[in-house]
């Protein structure tokens, strides 16, 4: 496992050679937020569109609705720039389309992300119910989770190499059936080093459980350029965690050698993608839950790297995070169209969510996602963006 996580970084500091050139090594200015009105939601609350850019062309949007990242753009090798998150155009896209899809397109996903089996689960001897979304399983926090909801700007700051803004959502005791009033802070901050981070802190005044994720789905050819089956994906992870039909984990980790899920060296994400494992068929493709390397790490380690070899563009995602499901948009039918104008099917973007295990409530043997009074929840997520030279191999 250490040869690997060596590995691994070693890959992390080839991506970013660019970005360490002499050419870009003079002082940059710093980084620049913006906000304005992004329209508002159809009970008449206003929404805000906060835009963090920098020198680099890389630029981040985020919305208080949701806490969702509506844009992310990077340039290329040749220096033109895409978004390369999917997304929509307007705020209809997200309040209507995306509620009623089930997409979390960009969405800051709570108060427990994944899935919880039958909705139910006991803390501390008693037995709690989240209303089901999918079948008899509650995703993602439920029917109104924080996706659906709108989050006040606790503050915006601006430095020398970083521009961010925080958004906070009070989720009071019993909001879809969780216990405790939970109050969360997501900073969103852009450096000029083409790093996005995503900093998650949480608190309750009762035991409750607790799991954030973002949930954007990449695609670095650009939002609306068709698949990824061509992208290349690693992952630091030599397990995951196996699920049934219903996509809910057994309670078992499983090595990931030998099987559709191995990516410790970097792979096609379309070489396997058609592949008759029972746990592909289950999903459509890939939506399964990876074991990081190492498990939880106090300060964000190297999860996921992702490259597009016809763009040039890298991601390197980081994390302190224990999981993260992968999930290759299997349910997109062209039923919705991005800022481009061109429709989403399936595989046309990948989303990294970096998270703890699925229904970690009812798995005692999973990384625990109890939060108790006095404590505080607190992870991090770095999605670094850069470009491989034109002479970088492909598996």
């Amino acid at each position: 496992m250490q040869a690997l996580f060596s590995r691994m970084n070693a890959a992390l500091f080839a991506a970013t050679l660019l970005l360490a050139s002499p050419a870009l090594a003079q002082p940059l200015p710093a980084p620049t937020l913006a906000r304005a009105p992004f329209g508002a939601t159809p009970d008449g609350q206003e929404v805000e569109r906060f835009t963090l850019a920098n020198a680099h062309g890389m630029r981040v949007q985020v919305l208080s609705y949701g806490a969702i990242i509506s844009a992310l753009e990077a340039p290329d090798r040749t220096g033109h720039v895409d978004d390369v998150v999917l997304g929509f155009p307007t705020l209809a896209g997200y309040t209507v389309d995306s509620a009623r899809g089930g997409l979390f397109f960009g969405a800051t996903v709570g108060r427990v992300a994944n899935r919880i089996a039958h909705g139910t689960f006991m803390l501390e001897g008693q037995r709690y119910h989240i209303p089901p979304t999918k079948g008899t399983t509650a995703l993602h926090g439920g029917r109104r989770g924080f996706d659906k909801q709108m989050w006040t700007v606790e503050g915006t700051e601006l430095a020398a190499d970083t521009a961010s803004v925080t958004l906070k959502l009070v989720s009071p005791d019993g909001q879809e059936g969780f216990p405790g009033t939970l109050t969360t802070h997501v900073t969103f901050a852009l450096n000029t080093r083409n790093e996005l981070s995503l900093h998650y802190r949480a608190t309750t005044d009762r035991p409750t459980v607790v799991n954030l994720t973002n949930h954007s789905y990449f695609n670095l050819g650009g939002e609306g350029s068709g698949t990824v089956e061509n992208h290349v994906l690693q992952l630091n992870a030599d397990a995951y965690t196996p699920t049934d039909a219903n996509a809910l984990p057994l309670g078992t980790i499983a090595p990931v050698a030998g099987t559709a899920l191995d990516f410790r060296t970097p792979q096609r994400i379309g070489a396997h993608l058609r592949d008759s494992m029972p746990q592909m068929l289950h999903a459509h493709g890939y939506d399964q839950n990876w074991v990081i390397n190492p498990a939880h790490a106090a300060t964000p380690v190297p999860a996921a790297r992702l490259r597009d070899p016809a763009s040039g563009r890298v991601l390197e995602v980081l994390t302190t995070q224990p999981g993260m499901q992968v999930y290759t948009a299997n349910s997109l039918d062209g039923a919705y169209a991005g800022p481009s104008g061109r429709t989403y099917r399936q595989g046309d973007g990948i989303a990294l969510e970096t998270q703890h295990y699925p229904d970690s409530p009812n798995h005692p043997d999973f990384p625990s996602i109890e939060l108790r009074p006095g404590q505080t929840y607190d992870e991090t997520t770095i999605y670094r963006l850069g470009v491989e030279p034109v002479s970088a191999s492909t598996p």
